[in-house]
């Protein structure tokens, strides 16, 4: 388990499935900026065997609450060290706003950069969504540009802004605390 400050990052488990199925097919869940979506267990389980690099992560609160979801996946599979990482996150609707994906996304990349080789991580957001590109501005990610109608949600193709960060720009762990 990754432990910080307010919230915790903990491995999603198979044996995990039923929670983390409960969780993303609640629409409200994914918000304005993604279609409904709806999964079964068993492409679930197919997902996590085919994305090889990739891993999924609950963000939980102190008490062991389960209140959001952070991805981190290789942008080519099976190059990350030359290609980067790219991050994804979602959080319940009553638990934006009070810091927890900001801290989430720290964790992840010091995390990221603490154990692998990679030069570079990057994340995508709608353009409408201020509030996840607040959550990568604070933690030292720097708007590259746009992604012309390169998503498809809730009937139209959607312009995203891709941020990324550099291993030069990181420095050093902010939030995860390594200890001997």
């Amino acid at each position: 388990m990754l432990e910080g400050t307010k919230i915790d990052l903990k491995v999603v488990e198979k044996e995990e499935l039923s929670q983390l199925l409960e969780m993303t097919n609640r629409p409200e869940f994914h918000g304005v900026y993604e279609s409904p979506f709806q999964t079964s267990r068993a492409e679930t389980e197919k997902s996590m065997e085919e994305w090889k690099g990739s891993k999924r992560f609950f963000v939980q609160k102190k008490d062991g609450t389960r209140i959001g979801l952070m991805n981190v996946w290789e942008v080519v599979p099976g190059l990350a060290p030359q290609f980067g990482l790219e991050f994804g996150y979602a959080l319940a609707p009553v638990e934006r706003g009070k810091g927890y994906c900001t801290e989430a996304v720290g964790l992840l990349l010091d995390y990221s950069f603490l154990t692998t080789l990679v030069a570079r991580i990057q994340a995508h957001t709608d353009l409408r969504n201020v509030a996840s590109q607040r959550v990568l501005e604070k933690n030292g990610f720097v708007k590259e540009g746009t992604n012309r109608q390169c998503y498809f949600a809730n009937g139209e193709l959607h312009d995203m802004f891709i941020f990324s960060i550099l291993r030069k720009e990181w420095k050093d762990p902010r939030i995860l605390k390594v200890t001997a």
